[in-house]
C-alpha cells in the first residue's frame, strides 16, 4: 500500500473510531506511518483527506448493501440479507456516525458523501419494496419510501442503543422488530 492509501485507510479508521473532531492529522500520520511532508504531498489538508476518505467509506458500504439488495430470493429476503449481515456494531455505522459530527454537519463537502449515501439508501429500499409491492410479494398498502425511511432510521437508531447499552442486543432487536414490521405486510 502506497503513502497515499495508508493515509486514506488511517483516516477512515479514525474517523469511524474518533469521528472528524476528534481525528488530528497527527494521528493520521502516526497510523499511516507517514510524515507531515508526505500528507500534504499528496492531500491539501485533513479536510482534503477526510473528504476522500468519507467518499470511500461510503462507497464501500453502498456496495456492500447492494451486494445483498440485487442477490438472489425474494424482496424481503434480500432486505433481511442486508439487516442481518456481520456488522461492528458498537463502533456504530462508519457513515451514520458522521451525522453526529458537527464538523461534517457543518461543511457541505463533508457532509454531500454521508446525505448522499443515506438518501441512496432510502431509494434503494423504496425502489425494493416497490418491486416487492409490484410483484404482489408485499401488501399494496405498503408505502415504499416511507417504509423505507423507516427501515434506515431503525438501522441508524439501533446503532445508537448498542452504543449507548454496550451491547449488540439493542441493535438486533431493533432489527428483528423491523423485520416482523416488513413480513406483516408479506402476502
Amino acid at each position: 500500500m502506497d503513502t497515499s492509501e495508508r493515509l486514506i485507510e488511517s483516516t477512515r479508521a479514525l474517523l469511524w473510531e474518533r469521528g472528524y473532531v476528534g481525528t488530528s492529522p497527527k494521528a493520521i500520520q502516526q497510523r499511516a506511518g507517514a510524515g507531515q511532508g508526505s500528507m500534504y504531498h499528496h492531500f491539501s489538508g485533513k479536510p482534503d483527506l477526510a473528504l476522500t476518505a468519507i467518499r470511500r467509506t461510503a462507497e464501500e458500504m453502498r456496495a456492500k448493501a447492494e451486494a445483498q439488495f440485487s442477490g438472489p430470493g425474494t424482496v424481503l429476503e434480500r432486505i433481511s440479507a442486508y439487516l442481518l449481515r456481520e456488522r461492528e456494531v458498537l463502533k456504530g455505522c462508519p457513515v451514520g456516525r458522521l451525522t453526529q459530527d458537527p464538523d461534517v454537519v457543518a461543511d457541505p463537502e463533508l457532509r454531500r458523501p454521508v446525505d448522499e449515501t443515506l438518501a441512496w439508501l432510502r431509494d434503494r429500499l423504496a425502489g425494493l419494496l416497490a418491486e416487492g409491492r409490484d410483484s404482489g410479494e408485499l401488501d399494496a398498502a405498503l408505502d415504499p419510501a416511507a417504509t423505507a425511511s423507516t427501515v434506515v432510521a431503525v438501522l441508524q437508531g439501533g446503532y445508537v442503543l448498542a452504543r449507548a447499552a454496550d451491547s449488540d442486543e439493542p441493535f438486533r432487536q431493533a432489527v428483528l422488530g423491523v423485520l416482523g414490521l416488513l413480513r406483516g405486510y408479506a402476502r
